[in-house]
């Protein structure tokens, strides 16, 4: 991976807010929501021109060309017929009569966002995807495996777009939950791989530069617009297979999706963009 510009793409950080991200942003234990003011301080500092909802966009808010030409792409995005597979999956009824939307309040509308949440009873972190695959075990269907992009992901296309608009609600309030918090926390921060680089490195410390071609997006945001479409709309990626190929770029083996290591990153991921809009199944290069 060549070496990220050194010029911002909008405006130029002030070395203390580096030092600000470094005593805060590190991996000693802080309570949780001391450590996403902090992260989101970071930013507003280095990005005083940006609203803090402007991160759902993205590496886009920092680019308003690239913005415009996202939202044009947005009004007939070229996956609706994907994204309308995801529906037909997601109302289909079982032999038993009911349907993955009978699983959640009002059909599933606005269901993402309270996840991934902690569960107490199997102190585990639990996310949409691991609910939606509760719901089929709860009516003796198999789950779907959660690295294949042309079921679960195709399913979490149109589930997630029920939430648009809605905010983003993670929390950790027991003791249980901040400890699953701490741990993926831990590992946004853990430099891994031949490239000892960690997720922080790329889109804390460096988010907003330029690497090849493309702005690196900054973590605050990210997990509101999740899947996301590349290379034209051809392909489709969760989250956790965004982490995946993130882990491959850096030349790391990646945990299994739906593993408790990447559960617990999903959650940490997740809890710094708590608050903001959803828009899932957006257009991304």
């Amino acid at each position: 991976m060549p070496a990220a510009s050194t010029k911002p793409s909008r405006g130029r950080r002030n070395p203390a807010i580096w030092l600000i991200a470094l005593v805060f942003c590190g991996p000693a234990q802080a309570e949780p929501e001391l450590v996403r003011a902090k992260v989101i301080d970071f930013f507003q500092r280095a990005f005083p021109e940006h609203k803090l909802d402007d991160y759902t966009y993205g590496a886009l808010m920092f680019r308003p060309e690239a913005r415009k030409q996202f939202d044009d792409i947005m009004e007939f995005p070229p996956f609706l017929t994907t994204i309308e597979r995801g529906k037909q999956m997601w109302e289909r009824p079982f032999s038993n009569g009911k349907r993955l939307a009978d699983c959640f309040d009002n059909g599933g509308r606005n269901a993402a966002a309270a996840f991934p949440r902690h569960d107490r009873q199997r102190n585990q972190v639990i996310t949409f995807e691991m609910a939606v695959n509760d719901c089929l075990r709860q009516s003796q269907q198999p789950p779907l495996a959660l690295d294949d992009m042309n079921t679960m992901g195709v399913l979490m296309s149109y589930a997630r777009t029920l939430s648009d608009g809605a905010r983003l609600d993670v929390r950790a309030q027991t003791p249980e939950a901040r400890a699953k918090l701490e741990a993926g926390r831990a590992d946004y921060y853990q430099r891994r791989g031949q490239m000892n680089l960690a997720c922080a490195n790329c889109h804390i410390d460096l988010a907003g530069r330029f690497m090849r071609d493309e702005i690196i997006s900054p973590v605050v945001g990210q997990a509101t617009h999740f899947p996301v479409f590349r290379r034209g709309g051809e392909q489709l990626l969760t989250l956790q297979a965004y982490f995946r190929r993130c882990f491959t770029q850096i030349r790391a083996t990646p945990p299994a999706l739906g593993s408790e290591k990447m559960n617990n990153l999903e959650y940490f991921h997740a809890y710094l963009s708590s608050g903001l809009p959803m828009r899932a199944s957006v257009y991304r290069k």
